[in-house]
This record gives C-alpha cells, structure tokens and sequence, in this order.
C-alpha cells in the first residue's frame, strides 16, 4: 500500500522572522503575526513575492499593489513555505560605506 509523504510546512513572518503555526486554524485575510503585529495576507510573505520581477510579483495577472507590506486583496496569496532569506545587514552596510569613502 502506497502512503504518500505528507510535506511539512513552515511558516515564517517576513519582519520579526518567527514561525507562525496555521496548523489548527486557516490564515483570514485579517490575521496579523501574534509576534509582532504585522500583516499575515501581505505580498512580501507570498510565495510569488519577488522584488525583480515586474510589479514585484511572479504571477503575470496580478494587479499593482502600492504597499507590500499591509494587508490587500490579491487573490493570487499564497502563503511563503520556509524562512525568507534575511539579508545580510552588516555585509550590505560595510558595502554602502566602501561605496561612499
């Protein structure tokens, strides 16, 4: 008998970085981190979210969203599996600093 292998899924607020728990209850487009405070149905926490593609999104059909970091009604959201990758700030402001010497 074939189980197929269920994938874990983790789920990570793109501002403070905590793990957020959807196991027991389904994300509202309302919901907010219980760590922080920042909008959960935001594009930077979209799987689609990708600042070099045109209008920051992989989805063609969307349309431009002004803030990508509060609450919208894109139909397209799905929620990002696994941490985002968090930029290297002390790397990027030693650069900023060469860059202006």
């Amino acid at each position: 008998m074939y189980i197929p292998k269920v994938e874990e899924k983790h789920y990570f607020c793109f501002k403070c970085a905590n793990e957020i728990d959807f196991d027991r209850v389904k994300m509202q487009r309302t919901d907010s981190c219980p760590h922080c405070g920042q909008d959960m149905h935001c594009c930077r926490n979209c799987e689609y979210w990708d600042p070099g593609s045109h209008n920051q999104c992989r989805e063609h059909i969307t349309e431009y969203v002004p803030e990508r970091e509060r609450t919208n009604y894109c139909t397209n959201f799905t929620y990002k599996n696994g941490a985002a990758e968090a930029p290297d700030v002390v790397s990027a402001r030693e650069k900023l600093k060469k860059l202006f010497k």
